[in-house]
């Protein structure tokens, strides 16, 4: 009895000991979990947001009794802002004082364009609010990624992309869910209003994130160096590097093989069963969404372990089938199991754009210009997807279009596999991330 107690004592405080996390490597961050869970639930809310402006779009305006080329017009117009708007948007982000400001100042503007779409769906407002909506989203993409850098640090970064996913892929499944009940028993146009109304949680997880917690050089690329090699932070020496030129154009060729697909896969549901339309799309989004969360995060371990052209492969291979799968299968209903392959293809982007563009980048200080380099290339590509895969299905049918887009993906496929480096990093980098 007498040792009973010192025993207790002593397994209660190595208990308590192991429970408390290691103090971090100096320099390293160590936010709160109120800022952590703030990030995570404004990721969630945004992805609820953005999905209403997703395929939802091309049902709605077809309703509308717009034709594909229309409606192709319209979502290229968008894709061209955003093309436009990338470096700018990544400038804006070095320069502001605060990350948090500048991303909500961009969710009331699309809120403003959710309600532009539903009041008036004619074509100088719908192109208006698909402007305003391109310009927004040019912000809110290298915010969050700032944002997350900022609260984390570049060792942690890659664990924290693949959270950012999963909330993300929960967020778009649950607001698919919601708008394609909402389209079902009320109308298409319900969905730009649900939209504007889940602005207003995203503000509020927004607020949660707290500002000192967010590094400020961080989020502008104050990223640790491996050696004090001055010509690593020139940016014509990041421009210059094979990987981020070669992965910009895989990212090219993804975007333009991937941007038409629902669309043009959304227009053939709501013409063979268009009392069903936003069902079906709606389930078609959730699909793909479910495996995202699923996947991402073991995403960014696989990565680490396999290095990361395995899984660029996996996810332009899953593009290339779900392309020809979509120009074969007729049943409407039956193209919610060929999502699947979409799921795979946005686990494995979700996480390695960002992950890759920062390997590229570590220790140049130009972070959020490599993500606006490749932010660029994903505009090019999805402008031109909807316009070309809007004009092929017009002219020579649907089943065209998709093996056009699937072909696309197959010569990503090859880019990856014969000329695009391997960008992991090993050694001293690797060691550090673990102790991180």
């Amino acid at each position: 009895m007498l040792l009973s107690k010192p025993n207790r004592a002593d397994r209660d405080r190595r208990v308590e000991k192991d429970n408390v996390a290691a103090p971090p490597p100096a320099g390293m961050p160590a936010p709160s979990r109120q800022s952590l869970r703030g990030l995570d639930w404004f990721i969630f809310f945004l992805a609820d947001v953005q999905t209403g402006f997703g395929p939802f779009i091309a049902v709605y305006l077809t309703t509308q009794k717009w034709t594909q080329v229309e409606i192709g017009l319209v979502l290229s117009i968008g894709g061209i802002v955003a093309l436009i708007g990338q470096m700018p948007g990544g400038a804006i982000i070095d320069a502001a004082k605060s990350e948090r400001l500048v991303a909500a100042l961009a969710i009331v503007t699309i809120g403003g364009c959710a309600l532009a779409y539903a009041a008036m769906p004619i074509f100088p407002v719908v192109v208006a609010a698909a402007t305003l909506h391109a310009a927004a989203s040019c912000v809110l993409g290298p915010a969050i990624a700032a944002i997350s850098l900022g609260l984390v640090g570049p060792f942690a970064i890659g664990e924290r992309l693949g959270r950012n996913a999963r909330f993300a892929s929960l967020g778009n499944g649950v607001a698919a869910a919601v708008m394609g009940t909402a389209g079902y028993l009320l109308s298409s146009r319900s969905v730009f209003l649900v939209t504007f109304l889940l602005a207003i949680p995203t503000l509020i997880a927004l607020s949660r994130i707290r500002e000192e917690e967010v590094d400020i050089a961080r989020c502008h690329g104050a990223m640790p160096r491996e050696a004090e090699d001055r010509g690593d932070t020139n940016i014509w020496h990041l421009i210059r590097q094979k990987p981020l030129i070669v992965f910009a154009l895989s990212v090219l060729l993804l975007q333009l093989a991937n941007a038409a697909m629902m669309p043009l896969m959304a227009s053939a549901v709501t013409a063979r069963s268009s009392q069903w339309a936003t069902v079906l799309v709606a389930f078609c989004i959730v699909v793909p969404q479910a495996i995202v969360a699923l996947l991402s995060p073991s995403v960014g371990r696989k990565a680490q372990l396999w290095g990361r052209r395995p899984l660029l492969l996996i996810g332009f291979a899953a593009l290339t089938i779900r392309g020809v799968l979509f120009a074969t299968v007729r049943d409407p209903y039956l193209l919610v199991l060929v999502q699947v392959f979409d799921g795979f293809t946005a686990a494995v982007f979700a996480v390695m754009i960002p992950l890759i563009v920062a390997d590229v980048a570590f220790g140049s200080g130009h972070f959020n210009l490599a993500q606006g380099i490749v932010g660029t290339a994903t505009g090019i590509g999805a402008s031109l997807s909807t316009a070309l895969g809007g004009y092929v299905s017009d002219k020579f049918g649907n089943a065209t279009a998709f093996v056009g887009l699937a072909s696309i993906a197959a010569t990503g496929f090859l880019l990856i596999l014969l000329v695009m480096p391997e960008t992991r990093r090993t050694g001293m980098v690797v060691t550090k991330q673990m102790a991180g």
